[in-house]
C-alpha cells in the first residue's frame, strides 16, 4: 500500500477537507496522484476497512457520514482501551516521556489565542501518541488509532463551529486533563492514570454529544 497516498486521503477525511457524504471518484484520484487504479484501490480498501469510506458500485466512493449513534458505540469501545493503554503507559513512563508531556502542557497554554482547530487537534493527537509510545504495544496502538479516527471527525467538526467562549472552555478542559495526568504519573499511580484517561474521554464524549445535539437542533 502507498502509505503517502493513504495518509493524504485519511487526513483529508478526518480534517473534513472531504465533507461527510462527499463522493470520491477513482479516476480523478488516480490522475491527481499519478498512479493506476490498482494501487489506489488498495488504499481505498484500507480506508473502507477503517469505516472512513464506503464503496458504492457504479457510483463512487462515499465518505462516511457522521452518525452520532455509531460514534457513541465507538466511544464505548475506546473507553476501556484508553484505560488499558493509560495504565500500561504509566508503568513505563520515562524521563523523556515526562519531558514531552511538559512540552505538551506548555503548548496547551498557547492554544487560547489565536484559535487554530488544526493545532489543537494536533496537540490531542500528540498526547495520544505519547501514551502509545510509553505503552509500547503496537497492537493496542493500531486498534486505538483506528477508533480514534472514527470519533475525531465529529470533535473536529465541533471545534470548527465553536464560539470564543466554547473554545476557551475546550482548551481549559484539555489543560486540566493534562495537569491531572501529570500529577498521577508523578505519583506513580498507574491504575489511577488508566481510570483518569477513561474519565477524560467520557467527559469528552459528553461535550461532543451536547454540542452535536445543539447543532442538530438549529440546522
Amino acid at each position: 500500500m502507498n502509505i503517502d497516498i493513504y495518509n493524504t486521503l485519511r487526513d483529508r477525511i478526518i480534517y473534513l477537507d472531504y465533507a461527510p457524504g462527499h463522493m470520491l471518484k477513482e479516476q480523478e484520484l488516480a490522475g491527481e496522484f499519478g498512479i493506476s487504479r490498482t494501487p489506489l484501490r488498495t488504499v481505498l480498501f484500507r480506508l473502507e476497512w477503517e469505516h472512513l469510506v464506503k464503496t458504492l458500485p457504479r457510483t463512487g466512493i462515499l465518505v462516511m457520514e457522521l452518525e452520532l449513534n455509531t460514534i457513541t458505540h465507538v466511544f464505548q469501545a475506546r473507553l476501556e482501551l484508553e484505560s488499558v493503554i493509560g495504565t500500561m503507559a504509566a508503568e513505563r513512563f520515562t524521563k523523556d516521556h515526562f519531558s514531552r508531556l511538559d512540552e505538551l502542557m506548555l503548548e496547551c497554554e498557547r492554544q487560547f489565542d489565536p484559535r487554530n482547530p488544526k493545532t489543537l487537534a494536533s496537540l490531542d493527537m500528540d498526547v495520544k501518541r505519547l501514551f502509545y509510545d510509553a505503552a509500547a504495544n503496537p497492537f493496542l496502538t493500531e486498534i486505538s488509532e483506528r477508533l480514534y479516527c472514527l470519533t475525531f471527525r465529529l470533535w473536529y467538526f465541533n471545534l470548527l463551529k465553536m464560539n470564543a467562549d466554547e473554545w476557551k472552555a475546550e482548551v481549559i478542559s484539555i489543560r486540566e486533563d493534562l495537569l491531572s495526568l501529570s500529577e498521577l504519573l508523578r505519583a506513580d499511580a498507574p491504575k489511577m492514570v488508566g481510570e483518569a484517561r477513561k474519565d477524560h474521554l467520557l467527559k469528552h464524549l459528553k461535550r461532543i454529544r451536547s454540542k452535536f445535539l445543539n447543532l442538530s437542533a438549529t440546522h
